[in-house]
């Protein structure tokens, strides 16, 4: 780690140490790409890096674990008192991981159900700590084509590439994701992958230590010899490593590569490319142990009036613009919320209005609907959305008046009229106006002096 430690940085524990520990680590990594670390468990147990772990811990919130202790309870137990006693235990190697609580979440838009498999707030800042300092080095080498899970980058990022790919020529897609990804990736495949880049064996048995510690599920504990537990703080990186030798054995022939975690595109020119490019990524995800999930696999052409595609929550399409000014009709790609993102959004508002909360203030209701709103267009409105919005408004105004006619028991329409009576319609966030249509080759993100809302 000589490398690592010759760079000036600022001493342990003072304000930006753990960011230059980042920083220097990422360096290190760049300069050598072939070199692989043995010195990197003592970070993992620095105090600065275990307090850093905890706020990220506590800024994602999240429920208790199989122990069934909240965040809360940690506070008053002592968050000191609690890293004083990770820090002992990875000092001293007697720290374990405990099975992970694993519970079902409904997927937006759909019948089935994910696996969510939720991690002891303990072992969590663990984790954290494990992703800060691991994550620089395998950041090094991860390539331009992954967007998913990764500092810096946004799914924006990836759903430019489409907008690019497609002003340059590119109307052939190939889209898919990988079949139960987070749950398929081979314990001893993964571990070679991590090992390209860290030979601390202190840090690799840790990480063996999570893949093993299993799930609870019905009562009794399933360790299983495949995947990285969805929901776990570390899986997503330990989920781009893997993927990453997908991307690296990626060819530009085949077409441009858009990878987000699990979830994949790739952009062709020519009608035989699609083909050959399916093929690739089938054998590439089969030496992997994994493959495409059948349902969501397919080529599409895109076409004036043709089918679009569906990518990280925007449905795309090729559409022919008005003509401006006599330049002529231009045909470009747009992209608004796919139908499952606005089936998303109603369920959302839906539920938030429902016969079962009627006891709830109408200013907590609306409250709780312009937060998700506000989420919810912050993500959407880098596209071609204004219709889409007017549409979620609309439902949102719907949903108000009949949770406030029910309230009071009286009709929709009674509703409605104290809605429109009110001069701001009850407080509900308006969604006009914010839209920013995207362009080829154009950064999606603002300028910070744009008004609007915040970046996502």
């Amino acid at each position: 780690m000589s490398a690592v430690m010759a760079s000036p940085t600022p001493g342990v524990g003072s304000p930006g140490a753990v960011r230059a520990l980042q920083h220097a680590l990422y360096r290190a990594a760049k300069a050598d790409p072939g070199r692989r670390f043995h010195a990197l468990y003592d970070k993992v147990h620095r105090r600065d890096v275990l307090q850093r772990a905890w706020g990220q811990v506590r800024r994602n919130d999240g429920a208790p674990g199989i122990d069934q202790i909240t965040l809360a309870e940690v506070e008053e137990y002592g968050v000191a008192r609690l890293l004083d006693e990770l820090e002992a235990e990875l000092q001293a190697g007697t720290f374990r991981p405990l099975p992970s609580r694993r519970v079902f979440i409904p997927k937006p838009g759909t019948d089935e159900r994910r696996p969510l498999s939720i991690p002891v707030v303990r072992d969590r800042v663990v984790q954290a700590a494990v992703k800060i300092v691991l994550e620089p080095v395998f950041e090094a080498d991860f390539l331009p084509c992954s967007f998913g899970f990764r500092p810096k980058r946004a799914a924006h990022d990836g759903l430019q590439v489409l907008l690019d790919e497609s002003f340059r020529g590119a109307r052939w897609v190939v889209e898919t994701d990988v079949a139960d990804c987070f749950g398929a990736i081979p314990h001893s495949g993964l571990m070679s992958a991590v090992e390209e880049r860290i030979s601390d064996r202190r840090v690799l048995a840790l990480l063996r230590a999570f893949l093993r510690a299993g799930v609870l599920e019905h009562g009794s504990v399933r360790r299983p010899v495949t995947g990285t537990a969805q929901g776990g703080v570390i899986s997503p990186l330990m989920c781009n490593v893997y993927l990453h030798r997908l991307d690296r054995a990626w060819r530009p022939a085949y077409g441009t590569l858009s990878r987000y975690a699990d979830d994949a595109l790739v952009m062709c020119r020519s009608k035989g490319q699609p083909v050959a490019a399916l093929a690739r990524l089938t054998a590439l995800l089969a030496d992997l142990g994994l493959q495409p999930k059948a349902a969501k696999t397919r080529i599409v052409q895109l076409t004036v009036g043709g089918e679009g595609v569906d990518f990280l929550g925007f449905h795309h399409r090729l559409v022919r613009s008005r003509a401006v000014h006599g330049t002529g009709d231009v045909v470009y790609l747009a992209r608004w919320p796919s139908r499952k993102a606005m089936q998303h959004a109603r369920d959302r508002i839906r539920f938030m209005t429902m016969r079962a909360r009627l006891a709830a203030p109408v200013e907590q209701v609306v409250q709780e609907i312009n937060l998700f709103l506000r989420g919810w267009a912050g993500y959407f409105r880098y596209g071609n959305s204004a219709h889409a919005f007017d549409k979620i408004r609309r439902y949102a105004l719907m949903r108000l008046a009949l949770f406030i006619g029910k309230r009071h028991q009286r009709g929709r329409g009674w509703g409605f009229v104290q809605v429109y009576r009110s001069p701001d319609e009850l407080g509900l966030i308006s969604l006009n106006g914010i839209v920013v249509a995207p362009r080829a080759h154009k950064p999606w993100r603002e300028k910070p002096n744009t008004a609007g809302e915040g970046r996502r």
